[in-house]
Parts: structure tokens; sequence; C-alpha cells
């Protein structure tokens, strides 16, 4: 399933099932660190919010040396002080993917959701973990969400595409495996492979349906 998109920019740092495909994990790795574009609130005086956003900062900066402990508990820190604040609780879900605390992460990623349903970075992050999970259809559910929210988001678009293409293939290999005489479901099969394989080589895994 650019920054996060979370099938996974899934990021989702942020362990693959079998059915997730290396190219689909990197991809989805490189976009759940993204963090929603949500402002920090107004009331904030100035100098408050300068620290803040530097807390921010240097949450990012762990969880991309991977100190994934220190984030935790400096994101902790900053969700002490606000509460509601929806890019430390952001960072907090991808740092629980990251230590593959998934039920966490897929809790901390809801209520994001539903507090700010305007956000289509929780949605991306949901589907990455859904798809990790070999659940392509409510990984496909939690992207068609994150476009409703932002319909030009390119990357909730090509997460998409690496749903459906592998979705494909899950359905090419199972025709063909049921009609040996079938000659267009493993044209059709080889296609999609295809498609995915450099984004699967750069891992050095094989792709699979």
């Amino acid at each position: 399933m650019r920054s996060p998109s979370p099938l996974l920019r899934l990021a989702l740092a942020i362990a693959l099932a079998v059915a997730l495909t290396a190219a689909l994990a990197a991809s989805t790795k490189a976009r759940a660190q993204e963090t929603p574009p949500a402002a920090v609130p107004a009331e904030l005086s100035e100098e408050a919010r300068r620290a803040y956003n530097q807390g921010l900062r240097e949450v990012r900066d762990l969880i991309a040396r991977k100190q994934l402990a220190a984030a935790a508990t400096r994101i902790d820190t900053l969700i002490q002080t606000r509460p509601r604040e929806p890019q430390a609780r952001f960072l907090k879900g991808v740092v629980e993917t990251e230590r593959g605390e998934t039920d966490a992460a897929v809790a901390t990623f809801r209520a994001l959701t539903e507090d700010f349903p305007e956000l289509p970075e929780p949605h991306n992050n949901l589907a990455v973990i859904y798809a990790q999970k070999g659940d392509y259809t409510g990984a496909r559910t939690e992207l068609e969400a994150a476009l409703a929210a932002a319909p030009n988001w390119p990357v909730a678009h090509e997460n998409l595409g690496d749903i459906h293409a592998h979705i494909a293939a899950i359905h090419y290999d199972r025709a063909a495996a049921l009609d040996r005489d079938n000659t267009t479901a493993p044209a059709k099969l080889a296609l999609v492979r295809e498609l995915l394989a450099p984004r699967a080589a750069s891992t050095g895994t094989a792709d699979k349906p």
C-alpha cells in the first residue's frame, strides 16, 4: 500500500503477509511516514507553536533513524500537551506500525478518521495495514475513503492502483488454476506481474500474487 502513502508511503513502516508483494511493501513504507497537513491549533502561543512544531520534527527524525522507543516517548509528551492535535496522533500510529503493534495502530488511525474525517492519510495507512494482512477489500475501502476526502491525492490513487493490480493477479492466477485450457488468464497474470516487478526487483524479492 513521497512521504507516506501508508500501501502503504504504509511505509506503514511500517511485516508483510505473503499476499502483499515486496513492491507494495516498498511503496507503502515510503508513504506511511507522511504526516497529515493539519495545522497546530491556533490557540497556542507563537512560542508554544514553534516548540510544538519542533517536537514534531524531532519525532519524524527519530522515526527516520529507527529510534522508535525515543520517538514514542516524545510523542507521548506532545499528545499530553495537545491530546486531540492530529499530527502527533498520526505519528503515534506510524510508530506503532513500525513496532509491529498492529492492533494499536489500527485503533490510533481509526480514531483519527472519526475525529478528522477530512484527513486522507489515516485511511491510507489503515489501507496499508489491511493490505499487509492480505485484506485487499478492506484496503480498497480505506483508499476509496482517502480519495473521497482528497480526490486529487496522487499517493492514494497509486496505492489504489496497486491494490487493484494485486487483486487482479489473485483472480487471474485462480482462473488459470481452475481452467488449464485457459490461455488468456496466464497472459494477463504475466502482464500484472511485469507491471509490479520493477519495484519488487529493487527489494530483491520476487513478486507473487
